[in-house]
């Protein structure tokens, strides 16, 4: 079985993997490997086992976080057991959502936000089998 797994990269990784653990309930799913100029070059989150990998941006590798001024160019979609309890703890980390959290057959009831590194996400809880 493939796995894709997104490695984001972010302005400040520190910042960075706090906000994740509090807005999404992330956990460090590998120590940061800090370089010796302070910088992270290497770690992993994980939701519920969806895993994702990120580091602080390294100009040397092109590695650089989504520009301001242009957005983001990938959405991350993650499920979620419950959207609107994962929309309203994004939301008090200072979050607002784009879009939800709303019912949208056949997805489910999904919410969308772009988190505060430029990075946009959609929660999606999928519809009860049946």
């Amino acid at each position: 079985m493939s796995e894709l797994t997104p490695y984001l990269c972010v302005g400040d990784c520190r910042a960075a993997i706090a906000w994740y653990v509090d807005a999404l309930g992330a956990e460090l799913a590998y120590d940061p490997i800090v370089m010796d100029d302070g910088r992270i070059g290497h770690c992993e989150l994980a939701v519920d086992g969806a895993r994702w990998m990120m580091s602080d941006a390294f100009e040397s590798a092109g590695v650089a976080p989504p520009p301001p001024d242009r957005g983001p160019a990938v959405t991350l979609h993650l499920t979620v057991a419950d959207c609107d309890a994962a929309a309203s703890r994004v939301d008090a980390a200072g979050v607002p959502m784009t879009r939800g959290p709303e019912d949208s057959p056949p997805a489910g009831r999904v919410a969308v936000f772009t988190d505060p590194f430029g990075h946009r996400w959609f929660l999606n809880q999928p519809l009860p089998e049946g």
